[in-house]
């Protein structure tokens, strides 16, 4: 018991461990595509942030950025290959079936993001997961 309560003491009175945190330096808007220029690291202590800038670029922001705010996991995504109301193809493979049709996205997405999506023939809205082509793999 009281090794517990040295080991809860000790570690309750550590410091704060800091580290790099990446932070917007203008203020970047949703569907934008992250820069080199557009990010810098900085000195701050948060467990759901990016801590490194090269994890940041090349991204899209899914929400408002703000200058000098950390940059969460949640806020950004890989840039969107899919817009909403697009024209794509569906494609559904089974045991020892394979459908090819076209489908309108109902929402924009990203390489490996789940979307709603429409079949064009029969009417019926589906869930896909977008693919580095562009397409749209359904599943049941």
């Amino acid at each position: 018991m009281i090794r517990i309560l040295m080991l809860a003491s000790l570690f309750l009175s550590a410091p704060a461990v800091r580290a790099d945190i990446v932070v917007p330096t203008r203020t970047i808007r949703p569907q934008s595509v992250i820069t080199a220029a557009d990010v810098q690291a900085i000195t701050g202590s948060r467990a759901d942030v990016f801590d490194n800038a090269l994890d940041v670029v090349g991204q899209e922001a899914r929400v408002a950025l703000y200058a000098g705010r950390p940059i969460r996991f949640a806020d950004i995504g890989p840039p969107a290959l899919v817009d909403r109301n697009q024209i794509i193809q569906l494609h559904y493979q089974g045991a020892q079936l394979t459908i090819s049709t076209e489908g309108r996205a109902l929402e924009r997405g990203g390489i490996g993001d789940r979307i709603r999506i429409m079949n064009l023939n029969s009417r019926a809205t589906l869930f896909g997961l977008v693919q580095a082509d562009g397409t749209v793999r359904v599943s049941n």
